[in-house]
């Protein structure tokens, strides 16, 4: 297989996964265990993060959407405090791979769900990082209207990329968002451990790659 393109998703893959910060918040508040996961997968095409993400709520509206869902499920939480936890600290063997892909002369792309509130955040969502220098094409569900796992993200970057399903693949934390663009046709590597990831990658694509790289 002859690939040209890799694709990342940003939280838990170039960045450390907000998951992380969700555990973290729940131990101080008394939180049941994944009780803000349990939220955001209650209707989650339809529910006030998904909405959110696709900018068809603004902050007022997604805090209190999320209120009244988290109410609903016995712990009223407030959604401005959890969108607070979504920046992690970036990963730089993972930033290193996507520099390294591109002097191999493949092309990146980055799909990452996101929401627009955190663009006038002190800290942008993407840290320090240039996106034009690291990316050919960058698709975020805030901008674009379209989130994973729809399918129509990943056509959205295939269409910008001009490339097959087939030439591409893509590494993202969940598995419910490899798993439509495996169907398409993409290689697919779920990040659980980055250094694990990093050495699937290098071996997919024959390039030196992080600590496992060939």
């Amino acid at each position: 297989m002859t690939y040209r393109t890799v694709l990342w998703d940003f939280g838990g893959v170039l960045s450390s996964s907000p998951f992380e910060a969700f555990a973290r918040f729940e131990l101080e508040h008394d939180l049941p265990a994944g009780f803000l996961r349990r939220v955001n997968a209650t209707d989650p095409d339809t529910n006030a993060w998904a909405r959110f993400e696709r900018s068809a709520l603004d902050l007022e509206g997604f805090a209190a959407a999320f209120l009244a869902e988290s109410g609903a499920l016995g712990h009223a939480v407030d959604g401005r405090e959890v969108l607070e936890l979504l920046t992690g600290d970036l990963r730089p063997a993972m930033v290193d791979a996507v520099r390294a892909c591109r002097r191999a002369g493949l092309r990146t792309a980055l799909l990452t769900n996101n929401v627009s509130a955190l663009d006038d955040a002190p800290h942008a969502w993407h840290g320090p990082l240039l996106l034009d220098e690291l990316f050919d094409v960058v698709v975020e569900s805030s901008k674009a209207g379209v989130r994973k796992p729809d399918p129509a993200a990943y056509a959205l970057v295939l269409e910008h990329l001009g490339v097959r399903a087939e030439e591409v693949v893509f590494l993202d934390d969940l598995g419910i968002n490899l798993k439509p663009a495996r169907a398409m046709g993409m290689t697919t590597i779920k990040v659980e451990d980055p250094d694990e990831a990093l050495a699937r990658l290098s071996a997919i694509l024959g390039l030196p790659l992080g600590a496992g790289g060939p």
